[in-house]
């Protein structure tokens, strides 16, 4: 059987747990039966409960799982921590075949395959590996490099500029765009900016909408040296709001780290933003380019040093597409690799 489809469907699933897992993970299943057919899916939600996507698969399919084929965006984990060995739980469904994409590199919870196999379980890996991987990117770059997954968010004219000389920037791009970066920020585990923005723009910090299944907001977090108004938007109960008072970037890292942290939404100016890229920081960039210019003004990028065109910062291109006039564009920095 060709178990794209399928897999398709788990990393689908997986992505709804985005901004629900941290310090997991997000990972999607899918339990077929001999056909192909659906008996149940399910992804990790920590919001809801501890349970990993493969045992709230399998307990929605019930009796069915036995004899059934599980497809999971990770290979399942085999120790016990909040909650017991995955592996444990599909052998004792008894699940025929498990089929995985994507292999699990934190060695505390390695090793789920090879305990499958010895309990006579059909195992297959490395299906739409590729795609898993970037879905779960996050926590993947988390795992390789010990600290979060950095986006930086910017909204800028065909100019790169994100405010006018008189210092206004409100509003750059369209409706469409600002809606869509609500999308990201319910996303994120946190969100950064720096202590100017806070005194300047006096941000709440928290995705606008209806989204559902989130029963708390991204932590805001504020880095910078600048004394903070105590009235700030940033300080109500909204969300938790860590501030790291220094613009050590390393001190900013490790109290992301003290808190599980996978994903970090940026939304700092170009000051900080382009101290954090010139600190290897950014991993992935997102720009809105609304179809205006500016010619003066504020340039989203900050860093002024003598260079040649071969040292252009490469980038690589994921994405794009047009949001009601406006340009969205996503890229990857080949640093963050």
């Amino acid at each position: 059987m060709d178990y794209k489809a399928v897999m398709q469907r788990a990393i689908g699933v997986s992505e709804k747990g985005l901004g629900k897992t941290s310090p997991n993970p997000i990972v999607g299943a899918v339990i077929i039966d001999s056909k192909g057919t659906v008996i149940s899916e399910g992804f990790h939600d920590r919001m809801k409960s501890d349970d990993h996507a493969e045992i709230v698969a399998i307990k929605v399919a019930g009796r069915q799982a036995r004899g059934a084929t599980i497809v999971i965006t990770m290979e399942p984990c085999n120790h016990v921590g909040a909650t017991a060995a995955c592996t444990e739980a599909i052998i004792d469904a008894g699940i025929s075949t498990v089929v995985f994409a994507v292999k699990d590199p934190n060695a505390i919870a390695a090793g789920g395959a090879d305990r499958l196999l010895a309990a006579g379980i059909n195992v297959i890996e490395g299906v739409l590996k590729e795609e898993a991987a970037h879905s779960n990117r996050a926590w993947l770059m988390k795992i390789k490099k010990n600290r979060p997954y950095f986006t930086w968010k910017i909204a800028a004219t065909l100019d790169g500029k994100i405010a006018a000389t008189d210092g206004t920037s409100k509003w750059i791009s369209n409706k469409a765009s600002r809606s869509d970066v609500q999308l990201l920020r319910r996303q994120s585990d946190a969100i950064l900016v720096g202590t100017n923005t806070v005194i300047v723009d006096n941000p709440q910090l928290i995705p606008i909408g209806d989204f559902e299944g989130y029963s708390q907001n991204p932590i805001r977090i504020i880095c910078g040296e600048q004394e903070l108004p105590p009235d700030s938007k940033v300080f109500d109960d909204a969300a938790l709001t860590e501030v790291v008072r220094s613009k050590n970037l390393d001190l900013l890292v490790e109290k992301l780290n003290t808190l599980g942290i996978n994903q970090v939404f940026v939304e700092a100016g170009p000051t900080l933003a382009s101290a954090m890229l010139n600190h290897g920081l950014i991993d992935e960039l997102v720009i809105y380019q609304a179809p205006s210019l500016l010619g003066s003004g504020r340039a989203f990028f900050a860093l002024d040093f003598k260079s040649t065109i071969t040292d252009q910062i490469q980038m690589e291109h994921i994405d794009t597409r047009v949001l009601d006039g406006d340009v969205k564009s996503v890229y990857l920095l080949r640093s963050g690799e």
